[in-house]
């Protein structure tokens, strides 16, 4: 565990930013905000990933992660919005790809408080990046609606995923991680 560890830090300090939302697509409607989980990689394999960690851990993980990645990713867009800064946007979701792929490739186990404290990290950065993408001139509630409506989802895809592979395809979702970091790695290096 420490040398994936050492592993993920390395390779995020060797990335350059991806510049994966500011400015990219419509931000001023349900609609919009809905789809933008649903058109990039990133966010898809994050946010199915939530859900077959918490899947995975079972008991109150199954609603209390998504429930804490999705309210403070609330939370990060209205920080976005209101242009108060936070460092290490870019980075952070990207390690969110690639830690949230190891988490569930490696079958981590980990107290609910810890994984809320994970996912609240990365869903602040996920929340941040989006907030920054709406124009001054709109209001932003419709999107970020839309936005959490479609992250939710995702997150319930994981878990009914992780669910019904059960104990006997264990290895199906932990295969599903390993392919989330293989992504998280390739939009580190640029590849994707």
């Amino acid at each position: 565990m420490k040398r994936t560890t050492l592993a993920a830090i390395l390779l995020l300090a060797a990335a350059m930013p991806a510049y994966a939302h500011v400015g990219v697509g419509t931000t001023s409607s349900f609609t919009a905000g809905f789809m933008h989980p649903l058109s990039g990689l990133d966010h898809m394999t994050v946010m199915i990933a939530v859900g077959l960690w918490a899947a995975r851990k079972g008991g109150k993980a199954i609603w209390a992660w998504p429930a804490a990645f999705v309210g403070v990713m609330l939370v990060g867009g209205a920080l976005g919005m209101l242009h108060m800064p936070l460092p290490f946007v870019e980075p952070g979701v990207l390690a969110s790809v690639v830690v949230l792929g190891l988490l569930v490739a490696l079958a981590v186990d980990l107290p609910v408080s810890a994984g809320v404290g994970i996912l609240g990290l990365f869903a602040l950065f996920h929340g941040h990046a989006h907030g920054t993408e709406v124009p001054e001139n709109a209001g932003g509630l419709e999107y970020m609606a839309g936005f959490a409506v479609a992250t939710a989802l995702l997150h319930a895809t994981g878990i009914a995923a992780g669910l019904g592979l059960g104990t006997r395809f264990r290895g199906l979702a932990r295969a599903a991680g390993a392919a989330c970091t293989a992504v998280g790695v390739g939009l580190v290096f640029g590849v994707l």
